[in-house]
């Protein structure tokens, strides 16, 4: 594998660290709504392309309460993959998962978690160290204590080696071409739901240049101007 390679639904896999509200409680490196917005969206890009997905949790019951409802949504029938370590490598299971999609040549793991620079760290320098795994750290789909927690962690694990991406980069990597029609329509429902000017500029695109109807179901008149 290379660095040089893009992400690709065939080398790709991913992993959602710790996405629980005591954990998002503490972060403030990010608008936590926004945090939300940006790791939902992940995961329905990863859906959309069959990535396969692992959901580590830690100390559910006694610290950290479940995983975001609209994470799991996404993924209804995903195991949780529970932990007491705040590293997820010290956990055998998490280890399995990866080395099984690992076998099948997808080597590329895409990182999401709380907080990068406890969860997400550890576990990045431990992977790499232990195999030849390539570790994508999604940036805006993490969260750390404060400003500089994030960032400090950020870059001391791309000195690692580590490669830093955003959510949307990784969608859009993963799509490549818009001729990819088998994936064309639900990228850009994502777009539009979760891409903020990106997505209401295709909206736009859609109603004003092409004549599109809008996607409202709105039934009610739009009544004409009436001076005072």
């Amino acid at each position: 594998m290379s660095k040089l390679d893009v992400l690709t639904p065939q080398n790709s896999q991913a992993i959602f660290i710790d996405h629980q509200p005591q954990m998002a409680f503490g972060v403030q490196s990010i608008d936590r709504q926004t945090l939300k917005n940006n790791t939902v969206a992940l995961a329905k890009a990863a859906r959309i392309f069959d990535i396969p997905t692992v959901i580590t949790t830690v100390e559910t019951e006694g610290f950290s309460g479940p995983t975001y409802p609209e994470l799991l949504d996404v993924f209804p029938n995903a195991p949780l993959l529970e932990r007491t370590s705040m590293n997820s490598w010290d956990d055998r299971k998490v280890r399995d998962a990866l080395a099984k999609s690992a076998a099948d040549g997808r080597k590329k793991v895409v990182v999401s978690g709380l907080w990068t620079e406890v969860c997400n760290m550890t576990f990045a320098l431990s992977c790499m160290a232990d195999t030849d795994y390539e570790i994508y750290m999604v940036a805006d789909a993490s969260g750390g204590t404060s400003v500089d927690a994030h960032k400090y962690a950020m870059d001391r694990m791309v000195q690692a080696g580590v490669i830093p991406v955003t959510w949307q980069q990784v969608l859009l990597e993963w799509q490549r071409d818009w001729a990819r029609k088998e994936t064309y329509e639900a990228v850009t429902d994502l777009v539009r739901e979760h891409s903020g000017a990106y997505g209401m500029g295709i909206d736009y695109a859609a109603t004003m240049v092409h004549k599109a109807p809008t996607r409202t179901r709105h039934t009610g008149q739009t009544l004409s101007p009436e001076p005072a």
